[in-house]
C-alpha cells in the first residue's frame, strides 16, 4: 500500500467517495493507514485554496480535507484505485504543511 494510494472510502458518508493515503511507506509495518478524506466537490465546496487543495479523482471532482484525518485498519481499505499524480501528491504535501505551520 503506498504513500499517495487511493481507495474508496470504507466508510459510510457519501459524500466522502475517495480517502488518499498520506502515511509513509516507511510505516508500513503498522495496522492501520493514516488517510485523508477527498470530498465531493459542490457548490459549499472551499475555494481552491492550498489547505484544500481540488483533485479528480476517477471522474469525481473532489477536494482534499486534512481537518478529518482518520487512521483506518489497513485490511478494510480493500484495493486501491489508483495513485495520485505527483503533481495531486505535491498539493497534500502543501496542506499538510499549511495545517502545522507555526506562521
Amino acid at each position: 500500500m503506498p504513500q499517495f494510494a487511493i481507495y474508496r472510502n470504507p466508510g459510510r458518508n457519501r459524500e466522502i467517495p475517495f480517502v488518499v493515503q498520506i502515511q509513509s511507506n516507511r510505516l508500513e509495518r503498522s495496522v492501520g493507514r493514516v488517510v485523508m478524506p477527498l470530498v465531493r466537490r459542490s457548490g459549499s465546496a472551499p475555494p481552491n485554496h492550498q489547505l484544500t487543495p481540488h483533485l479528480h479523482v476517477e471522474g469525481e471532482d473532489v477536494f482534499a480535507n486534512p481537518f478529518d484525518l482518520a487512521t483506518v485498519p489497513a485490511a478494510r481499505l480493500g484495493t486501491a484505485v489508483g495513485v495520485l499524480a505527483e503533481r495531486d501528491q505535491d498539493k497534500i504535501i502543501r496542506a499538510l504543511d499549511e495545517l502545522v505551520s507555526r506562521a
